[in-house]
């Protein structure tokens, strides 16, 4: 039995390594995509067996994708196949360019994704009902899926809802990114799907996303961190708890970084504070932190969805916080970090060498 279900794209990404985009004469190949690299995660690390749902276009690309996804031990069942037409015309598979930058040169990625096997998804392509019924107990979605396409976001409200019917958590991280909205209405429209998809989850990962007048935009003193995920809980009366990363970039290679949430029952709680954390490659850190979040949520103390303590809180931030600075030490989008390592450090290990 599956334990958690992500619905998201899975792309394949090329990196350039310490080079440029605009330069290279090659590239290593990795899979990723925000929803994905959660449960890639929480497969990989924390050892929940996990799901993604997703389409891809079924020629060798595709066929790569799939062959990456299995490596990472999610299950590959849900994948919608799409007939590949030669040409991409009727559907193809997103390509992610991603430079890592360094010093003052930031992160850069250039997506090649219109059009995809996934953007195309309607309500009623997938069997959300026998999804559910087969029992898992986490269900992860977010903005990136719901931008992808004017249909995708209608998907997501059909998964979410039918989620929360079967009893199964839901998670949503708002996930904003500007290429995604380009000409469909910009950071307003996307406010106003997150808005419509977040009332029907449990946890929102990246809450503060939802603070301030558009997306990804408030960049918050620390003091004020807890009153403005205070204030999304407000906006998001049926969600139990908002939780966030905390990020300062200095540079590309050296970020400051933590994260907290609130909830009524335990009010404000802060996770640890990692400052001048060395950083290889940041892409899908914020993914890392949902993985732990959700690994210290399902397997703490007073399991849940059963009451919320702030103990308990407090170590599940600490997995997602610590999941999440390992994350970017490591090339590519996905995890390469094992439970020991998460567990040392939030039992308060050392980089120290072992041997």
């Amino acid at each position: 039995m599956t334990d958690v279900v992500a619905l998201g794209e899975v792309m394949l990404r090329l990196d350039p390594g310490e080079g440029r985009i605009r330069t290279a004469r090659s590239f290593q190949v990795w899979e990723g995509g925000g929803e994905y690299n959660a449960v890639r995660g929480l497969r990989r690390c924390f050892g929940l067996r996990t799901a993604v749902v997703t389409a891809l276009a079924d020629n060798a690309v595709g066929r790569l994708i799939e062959d990456l996804i299995l490596q990472g031990g999610v299950d590959t069942s849900l994948i919608r196949w799409v007939p590949d037409d030669g040409v991409g015309r009727a559907a193809r598979n997103g390509l992610n360019f991603v430079e890592r930058g360094f010093g003052i040169r930031g992160a850069l990625g250039v997506s090649d994704r219109a059009d995809t096997a996934v953007s195309h998804l309607r309500k009623g392509d997938i069997d959300w009902e026998a999804v559910f019924a087969a029992g898992p107990r986490w269900f992860h979605t977010g903005g990136i899926f719901a931008g992808l396409s004017d249909t995708t976001a209608d998907v997501a409200e059909e998964a979410m809802a039918t989620a929360r019917r079967h009893g199964v958590t839901v998670s949503y991280d708002p996930n904003y990114r500007p290429s995604l909205w380009h000409g469909r209405g910009g950071a307003a429209r996307a406010r106003e799907v997150d808005l419509r998809l977040v009332r029907h989850s449990d946890v929102v990962v990246g809450a503060l996303a939802l603070s301030g007048p558009r997306p990804g935009e408030e960049r918050l003193p620390a003091g004020a961190v807890p009153e403005a995920l205070a204030e999304v809980s407000d906006l998001v009366p049926g969600a139990r708890l908002p939780a966030t990363t905390l990020r300062g970039v200095p540079s590309a290679g050296v970020n400051d970084w933590s994260s907290a949430a609130w909830s009524a029952e335990t009010g404000f709680v802060a996770g640890p504070r990692m400052p001048g954390l060395h950083v290889l490659d940041r892409i899908g850190s914020g993914d890392g932190f949902a993985a732990g979040l959700i690994h210290g949520l399902l397997t703490g103390h007073g399991l849940w969805p059963g009451p919320l303590t702030a103990p308990c809180l407090e170590r599940a931030l600490a997995y997602g916080t610590v999941h999440g600075a390992l994350t970017m030490t490591t090339p590519g989008d996905v995890s390469m970090v094992s439970l020991a390592e998460v567990e040392a450090f939030v039992n308060g290990g050392s980089a120290a060498v072992r041997r």
